[in-house]
């Protein structure tokens, strides 16, 4: 064959294979495209779409008067796709000076250079989703989306922002413990955990489709998610912010590991405070750990209030028996039992005993009435609803101990040494709940965290006082544990808590520490506590602060947890005008002008008028604030805030319509208690306040 037909032959079999290829792909293109189409196309769209969650946002948490506890905003990771098709290496080198100069001061955690370097990096090694910034907030990222090249537009910068929601408290450490976290896991604390099923929300469905870059378009329809509701608590940001600053300051003093602080209402349970400090690795104190309603300890001499209850309620001791001292030492089984100072009296009344907290008068007064039937004792402490948590809406509170006799642990030293706290646990809080009971005449209240949830401004469920123990004892035991209680402040250990203006009832305790299963004889650890109430005639707020380790300046609970009592009780006492002794007013010659409402001055001016009151008017203005003398009532002009400052307006000492007009303008809601003139706003008249906040007006 010559060399023109071998070469024929070879393009006849090469032109033959390719159009034998040709029908082959045509074929197959045939196949997928008719025969084979709609299994392939679902499969397209299946790798391409999908039904993802779509995440609710969470209620928010507020205090007493409407303040936000607890909110969600948008927190955002930045980064940046260096393959992106409009982001070209000309636009790129041209603005990368630029912009690392402006994330530089934007951040402020890297100078230019490093940022540039970084960027460069990355668009070097051709990364897709390269991080510029962590956590990000949503103002940062405002301004971030108008620097160079990242205003041109996500698919001509490569620019990706992550956003999710992450909770916030706006007062910081504040009763950070007790309203709580929500960490990354979902993990919830505190009342985040507590009131999750509420706050949490429901999940929603969305179909979307992947984009390149890893992002999500929504494509067709599916199930929203429902928001979360609100919940009111029953925290009065004011008076936390007093018992958190009191509590730091006399840890600092006393060196001391941790303490708490509790404040309630005692007519309804109501916690209106709760601080819990602990002291880190640099000496500064955090909320960590909630104390008060975690850790159930020893509580020493708190503890001789309901141990001394029983046996008056039993009718085995009385508060003027005496008891034999022996000097302040007495051996209990070979367990030696002393007194924390010296005495001059061996023996002594109960109700001195308790006064000045004898560990020996108040083991012995017990010991008196139950030394043959402890389980007698045991049962009355019980009844008292000693033995069980306080069911509070907070997860985490310990169960305290009561051992009986029979327990594995009991032993003849056990009721000598449980009616002075020992060999038994409660937490603050459970500690504070009977003494509350004690001060609500007997009644037994479950501590409140939460007043109602609320959706839209709309309540949609209330959690109404709820009680414990309907009677905890006698009105017998009930006067006479009062006056013992009242006793203790006026000349007992804690004098120096005693005042001319409020009164105040309550015990020390100054407890030893069990550390690694033994009270050291060395390096001895104390706990220093105070319980209580006041006003003591007549209670509205009961209190408990425990310092845990104080190291310095003394560890006797009158110097280290009184002085927090009495600056809480100050306080409130400063801010509740009933609670405050009437003024004498200086009798004049003549008969006195009338009080009257402080007001809208010319309304003032026509009433006094027409009633024939003799009134001077000091001064122009819309509103005027009224001072009686003896013989004519002066205006003053009264300066009210304008709703641009910001700040609250004072409307104390005016009456109902004119409170509600200046409050309600200002675009505050506004709850009334009581009538008559206005005595209290819950919230302080010239602080700042959002529009939407609640006031509450107290009347009287």
């Amino acid at each position: 064959m010559n060399a023109d037909k071998q070469l024929a032959l070879r393009a006849g079999i090469v032109y033959f294979g390719m159009v034998l290829f040709a029908i082959a792909v045509a074929v197959q293109l045939f196949r997928v495209q008719l025969v084979e189409g709609d299994h392939w196309r679902a499969k397209a769209e299946h790798v391409s779409t999908a039904w993802r969650t779509v995440q609710p946002d969470r209620g928010h948490i507020y205090s007493a008067d409407g303040r936000l506890l607890a909110t969600s905003v948008p927190e955002y990771d930045i980064r940046m796709d260096m393959m992106a098709d409009g982001l070209t290496n000309e636009r790129f080198d041209a603005a990368i000076d630029s912009l690392a100069w402006h994330l530089a001061h934007l951040f402020e955690d890297r100078n230019a250079e490093e940022y540039k370097r970084d960027l460069t990096d990355a668009r070097r090694r051709k990364e897709r989703y390269h991080l510029v910034k962590r956590r990000a907030s949503h103002a940062q990222v405002q301004v971030l989306e108008g620097f160079p090249l990242y205003r041109d537009g996500r698919y001509r910068s490569g620019l990706v922002t992550e956003k999710r929601l992450v909770r916030a408290r706006p007062f910081g450490r504040l009763a950070a413990r007790t309203v709580g976290y929500v960490l990354r896991d979902s993990t919830t604390i505190g009342l985040e955990g507590g009131f999750d099923d509420y706050l949490k929300g429901r999940t929603g469905r969305r179909l979307e489709r992947r984009l390149a870059g890893g992002t999500w378009m929504p494509i067709g329809e599916g199930t929203d998610p429902k928001p979360g509701t609100d919940i009111h608590t029953t925290i009065d940001v004011n008076l936390q912010d007093v018992a958190d600053a009191a509590l730091e300051r006399q840890l600092k003093k006393h060196g001391a590991q941790y303490g708490s602080v509790v404040v309630m209402e005692v007519a309804t349970g109501r916690i209106k405070a709760m601080s819990n400090l602990t002291r880190t690795a640099d000496s500064t104190y955090a909320e960590t750990m909630n104390w008060a309603v975690g850790e159930a300890a020893e509580p020493g001499s708190t503890f001789k209030l309901p141990a001394l209850m029983a046996a008056l309620e039993e009718g085995l001791i009385g508060p003027d028996d005496t008891v034999d001292t022996k000097w302040g030492t007495i051996t209990h089984c070979g367990e030696r039992m002393v007194d924390s100072h010296p005495h001059r009296s061996r023996k002594v009344t109960v109700r001195r005993a308790f006064e000045a907290s004898l560990n020996t008068g108040c083991s012995e007064a017990v010991l008196k009435a139950f030394r043959k039937d402890p389980k007698r004792f045991v049962e009355r402490l019980r009844q008292m609803r000693l033995h069980e948590p306080t069911g509070v809406m907070i997860p985490g509170e310990a169960v305290p101990t009561l051992r009986a006799p029979g327990d594995r642990l009991w032993s003849c030293t056990s009721l000598p040494w449980m009616s002075i706290g020992y060999e038994v646990a409660l937490t603050p809080l459970q500690m504070l709940t009977f003494y509350n009971a004690v001060a609500n005449n007997g009644r037994m209240m479950q501590p409140q965290v939460v007043t109602h949830v609320s959706r839209e401004g709309r309540t949609v469920k209330e959690f109404a006082p709820a009680v414990l123990n309907e009677r905890i004892c006698s009105d017998k035991t009930l006067g006479i544990v009062r006056e013992l209680l009242q006793g203790v402040v006026d000349s007992g250990t804690a004098r120096n808590l005693h005042g001319t203006d409020l009164r105040i009832a309550g015990k020390t305790g100054t407890a030893l520490v069990l550390r690694n299963g033994s009270y050291q004889q060395h390096g001895k650890s104390y706990q220093a506590s105070f319980a209580g109430y006041f006003p003591a005639e007549k209670p509205l707020y009961s209190c408990i602060v425990v310092v845990n380790g104080p190291t310095m300046s003394g560890y006797y609970a009158n110097v280290v947890a009184g002085p927090i009592f009495r600056e809480i009780a100050d306080k409130v006492y400063s801010n509740r005008l009933e609670l405050q002794q009437e003024r004498v007013l200086a009798q004049g010659n003549g008969p006195r002008s009338p009080v009257s409402m402080s007001g809208r001055a010319s309304d003032l001016r026509t009433a006094m008028a027409a009633l024939g009151v003799p009134f001077d008017a000091a001064g122009e203005g819309e509103w005027a604030s009224t001072e009686a003398g003896d013989s004519l009532v002066t205006l003053r002009p009264r300066a009210i805030a304008s709703a641009a400052s910001g700040l609250v307006p004072n409307v104390l000492g005016m009456g109902l319509r004119d409170a509600l007009h200046i409050l309600e303008n200002r675009g505050y809601r506004v709850r009334v208690q009581g009538a008559g003139m206005v005595r209290k706003q819950s919230i302080t008249p010239g602080s700042r306040a959002s529009q939407g906040a609640i006031i509450i007006s107290e009347l009287a």
